[in-house]
């Protein structure tokens, strides 16, 4: 909800009627100041995923989140709202670290993709909520209701068991076969998993965990280089610009057909069903089978976005096919959640060894945020000096070249243990025993 807060609310803030005055300067750095906020949380984040653990990063963010929608539901200046954007980022990059490696650390391989992938379809449901709520009540009606889901989670997810992983990292055995035996079913042989888990977890803390080590370890370098490209790649396929600027695109295409607040209501409600879509098939159909065909489709509904505002610009009559970027922008939100915006989250949690996992997964959260940043960027600056055409060639060609590099140099990991996938990272090959699912050679 933090996330796609701008899209509905600006337009409310700078209307007439706004509870706070606000300039268009003023508003162009509530979408900035989130992903600032996002940038300088990462040494906090990075420090508390492994000193306090992943469950209580969960709750310490959620606690922040609570708070400030009480300070966005009072604020009587803009200035509370810009620190409230600010916290709001940094709580939010907590959260995506902290809960796709609690995910994949507590989930068996055969699910681990459909579970990891819940934290997308849950952020799109929150997406839909502020793009359905907000542009019809008061600012402080939506406020409450984020409020309420935080708290929901704040008096329910301490009851959960922290990471096994984490556990045995910290050496604390006892409690992570105690964590291990909540998590999975009564008539489970769990003594194999935890010594498989520990096998791995003593592995991997034989390694050296320094931040260097990102670049140093060949293995490491592979799995920061495919995130470091797979997070750009998702903010330059144009996710950031379309979810914080959707009112504003759709209004400029000239659409006669649609309102842009029902438009965007439906462009919501496509992206939930089609990651919930793809939270079902990444186990049974893979990773880069998903990441290539969404790319490719997404890639071709931007370089029609691009096509006809480039004839609207340069004076063609669009009248008559007005339709073209609303379907065009549809298409793209069921595309894009298919692969491109689900896959990416599930590797980050899989391909960092536990030794590294904080580290790893802080910097391809951090390059997320700068990728964000720069797509914000090069979506003002070019649809404001040259027209709104360029900016989505731009994000078009950026598709493709995705499609590209995942075919060449992304490993697919469906099915295989956090064990496994680091052996494929360190070009190991690894031999399952016939007729059993969870044992390497």
């Amino acid at each position: 909800m933090m996330y796609g807060w701008t899209a509905p609310v600006v337009p409310i803030l700078l209307g007439p009627d706004s509870p706070v005055k606000t300039t268009k300067a003023q508003a162009e750095w509530l979408e900035n100041l989130l992903m600032l906020g996002s940038f300088s949380g990462l040494g906090i984040t990075m420090y508390l995923v492994d000193k306090i653990g992943r469950k209580r990063s969960i709750l310490f963010s959620s606690f922040v989140t609570l708070v400030l929608w009480i300070i966005k539901a009072v604020a009587p200046r803009i200035e509370y709202i810009f620190v409230a954007r600010a916290f709001a980022g940094a709580a939010g990059n907590m959260a995506f670290v902290a809960a796709p490696m609690y995910i994949a650390e507590i989930a068996d391989q055969k699910v681990r993709g459909f579970l990891s992938s819940m934290i997308y379809i849950q952020m799109l449901i929150g997406i839909l909520l502020i793009y359905a709520i907000a542009p019809y009540v008061a600012i402080y009606t939506h406020c409450i209701v984020g409020g309420s889901l935080v708290f929901i989670e704040l008096i329910t997810f301490p009851f959960m068991p922290e990471s096994p992983y984490y556990l045995l990292y910290k050496d604390k055995p006892l409690e992570a076969e105690k964590s291990l035996r909540k998590l999975r079913p009564s008539n489970c042989n769990i003594e194999k998993e935890l010594e498989e888990i520990k096998t791995a977890v003593e592995r991997q803390k034989t390694e050296k965990g320094r931040f260097q080590d990102l670049i140093m370890v060949p293995s490491n370098r592979k799995a920061i280089l495919i995130m470091t490209l797979l997070n750009m790649a998702q903010h330059f396929s144009s996710i950031s610009v379309l979810l914080m600027n959707l009112h504003v695109i759709l209004e400029a295409a000239g659409s006669i057909y649609i309102e842009s607040s029902t438009a965007a209501i439906i462009f919501a409600v496509i992206m939930v069903v089609a990651a919930a879509t793809s939270s079902f098939a990444i186990d049974k159909y893979g990773r880069k089978f998903l990441l290539i065909s969404s790319s490719i489709l997404t890639g071709l509904c931007l370089m029609v976005i691009a096509i006809y505002f480039n004839l609207k610009n340069f004076g063609y009559s669009v009248e008559s096919i007005s339709w073209i970027p609303i379907v065009s922008v549809m298409l793209y939100a069921c595309f894009f959640k298919l692969g491109l915006g689900m896959v990416p989250i599930v590797l980050t949690a899989e391909l960092f060894p536990a030794r590294m996992k904080a580290i790893g997964m802080t910097v391809a959260d951090g390059t997320y945020v700068i990728s964000a940043l720069l797509s914000l960027q090069v979506y003002q600056q070019l649809s404001d000096n040259y027209g709104l055409q360029y900016p989505f060639y731009v994000f078009s060609l950026s598709c493709f070249g995705t499609a590209s590099f995942t075919y060449f140099f992304i490993p697919e990991t469906k099915g295989k243990t956090l064990e496994e996938i680091q052996f494929i990272l360190k070009g190991i090959h690894v031999e399952r025993k016939s007729g059993e699912n969870d044992t390497m050679l």
